[in-house]
């Protein structure tokens, strides 16, 4: 088996070393810290200025700005000399892409550059492969290497610390060509600059892989700290979902890819990337920082093979089928309801625990099933059986392989994920193929809890450990449980229930208002649930990411807007004002567009 980065049975913090960034520490022993990124025009020193004071004031420990040409990496200066007047002695980041002299005049005016080895020497990417013989793909990297040493070297001078920040959606088609769109190509594209960076003994860098799918992003990251490892780097790593999009599922997106990292003791800096004013995601950033301060190293569980878990890619537990639960079926929602609760069976979930009773209902069927106990569980009598950890012995196996069950799953530390994937993968090593609902009492349905179980079931569902998620809350409703379990379901790509919006978080690139944009968007296609739709405000990431949707609609100039069918742009700069309506005719002539249902 694969050596693993992480130990299956405990919550341990991975030990990354510690860098400096003007003032800041990050990594090491140095807690959590929390950043976003400006929307405003760089060259704009006023807006700048106040849109980081209210990222900064809202709790951020550093603040991203858009840097897209030499002039706005110069005029970091006055923004940062502005900060200083008014009391603000946090670090300063400076984003580039496609431009690397803007690095260069970068490093002087700031306290970290984020770079982007899929366009910081390499060509504009143009979704081509390309044939590289060996020795032409070395003369590549050669490239690579006699650009960015002088960069480094300009970076020990000013005391600059750097961020190599990969994305899925702009890795170049050099690597594209050699590893296609795979893990491995993110990690390699990443791995070229760090080997150069270890070479010139510079170490002050962190490291962000990211993507809008939360499987790619959290498969990826896992993999490049085993390659880390095995070449004995301990870079700290920053954790984020690129184009999450806004409000509830941005939310939930967000804490599904970051918290599946965080609960394997994974990251030292994190963004939560929402299409709204940047410092809306200070709080979420926090809230996900809370939750994992609760989580203990001392908590260890018993050993597990994990035989059948595939840490660094998505296969599926195998599972006997439970009335339509687990054997290959979708993971399912079940949600608990009090006495004399009425719900309607068209926005219920396919499960409804009836406290009162001990029973779990069919709501399609309204079969009723008894809710049993170790220990009184009933032979050859199809049953939900709630367990914990503790309750897995060989006498319990015995019970539950006389006659198939579907086991309701619950953690009784502070360390849920670990706790229910050794539950799982116990399971496994006793040979039960029992269909598994992980399982949570929630105190209300509010931001947080949302945040923190989204953070605890997301990575086990990422992996395809669980058969289904059963949400309780006494004073809850049935409905309001069910759209939370679903969107939970649908950030960890084990279920699509709804329309899909992969959305950037805006920046000073960004050519439309993009909260406004994504409003009417969401209006005239939320309804088509089979759709994976992506809101880009430019070209950085827009067409790579939109690789993973359906259709796209980017930013192409001031006033014009580029649709795309996949990848491949169909319509180039059309009028703003014409866009939704040209998007909804190219729905259309691909046979995808539904008409909206009108209200009764």
């Amino acid at each position: 088996m694969t050596t693993l980065p992480i130990s299956l049975a405990a919550y341990q913090k991975r030990r990354s070393h510690s860098i400096q960034i003007g003032p800041l520490k990050l990594g090491g022993e140095q807690p959590l810290r929390v950043q976003s990124m400006t929307t405003t025009d760089t060259n704009d020193t006023v807006a700048s200025t106040q849109q980081c004071e209210a990222i900064l004031n809202a709790g951020a420990d550093l603040v991203r700005l858009t840097t897209q040409g030499v002039r706005e990496a110069e005029n970091l200066k006055n923004i940062r000399q502005k900060l200083q007047e008014n009391g603000y002695e946090q670090a300063l980041v400076a984003d580039v892409h496609f431009n690397a002299k803007v690095a260069f005049v970068a490093a002087e005016h700031c306290q970290k550059v984020r770079i982007n080895p899929g366009n910081f020497i390499d060509p504009v990417k143009r979704f081509q492969e390309i044939d590289y013989t060996e020795e032409e793909y070395q003369a590549e990297l050669q490239k690579i290497e006699d650009r960015f040493v002088p960069f480094l070297e300009r970076c020990k001078v000013y005391h600059t610390a750097i961020r190599i920040g990969v994305n899925h959606g702009s890795l170049s088609d050099r690597i594209m060509s050699r590893f296609g769109d795979t893990a491995q190509g993110m990690v390699e594209s990443c791995m070229e600059y760090l080997r150069i960076a270890v070479a010139q003994e510079f170490s002050d860098i962190v490291i962000s892989i990211k993507a809008s799918n939360t499987r790619v992003m959290v498969q990826t990251v896992r993999l490049l700290v085993q390659k880390m490892n095995l070449e004995n780097m301990s870079f700290p790593l920053h954790l984020g979902v690129t184009e999450a999009g806004e409000g509830e599922d941005g939310r939930i997106k967000s804490a599904v890819g970051i918290g599946a990292l965080l609960a394997d003791g994974i990251g030292d800096t994190i963004r939560v990337s929402l299409s709204e004013d940047p410092e809306k995601e200070i709080p979420v950033c926090n809230a996900i920082k809370a939750h994992f301060q609760h989580y203990s190293e001392k908590l260890t569980f018993p050993q597990v093979r994990g035989t059948y878990y595939n840490y660094f890619d998505f296969q599926p537990r195998k599972t006997i089928g439970f009335y339509g639960i687990g054997g290959g079926n979708k993971p399912v929602v079940a949600t608990g309801v009090q006495p004399g609760t009425v719900y309607v069976p068209e926005q219920s979930p396919e499960w409804v625990f009836h406290t009162g009773k001990q029973k779990m209902v069919q709501v399609e069927t309204g079969v009723e099933f008894p809710v049993e106990s170790p220990g009184t569980v009933t032979p050859q009598l199809p049953a939900f059986v709630r367990a914990t950890l503790n309750d897995l012995s060989e006498t319990f196996a015995d019970e539950l392989k006389a006659q198939p069950k579907c086991l309701i799953a619950e953690a009784k530390t502070s360390n849920v994920f670990t706790e229910l994937r050794t539950f799982i993968l116990k399971l496994d090593d006793l040979g039960i193929q029992c269909p598994v609902l992980v399982s949570q009492q929630l105190k209300n349905l509010d931001e947080g809890e949302k945040i923190r179980t989204a953070c605890d079931f997301g990575g086990l569902f990422i992996d395809g450990l669980a058969d289904g998620i059963m949400v309780e809350c006494s004073h809850e409703s049935v409905e309001d449980l069910t759209t939370f379990g679903l969107a939970l379901l649908q950030a960890s790509r084990a279920r699509f229930s709804k329309t899909e919006f992969i959305s950037c978080p805006g920046c000073g690139r960004t050519l439309f208002n993009l909260q406004e944009t994504i409003a009417k968007v969401k209006k005239a296609t939320g309804h088509l649930k089979e759709l994976k739709i992506g809101v880009m405000g430019c070209i950085v990431n827009g067409p790579g990411e939109m690789a993973d949707a359906d259709f796209g609609y980017v930013g192409a100039g001031k006033g014009r807007i580029s649709l795309y069918k996949g990848k491949e742009c169909v319509k180039k700069g059309i009028l703003e004002d014409d866009a939704i309506v040209e998007l909804i005719q190219l729905i259309k002539q691909n046979n995808q567009w539904v008409e909206p249902q009108k209200p009764a």
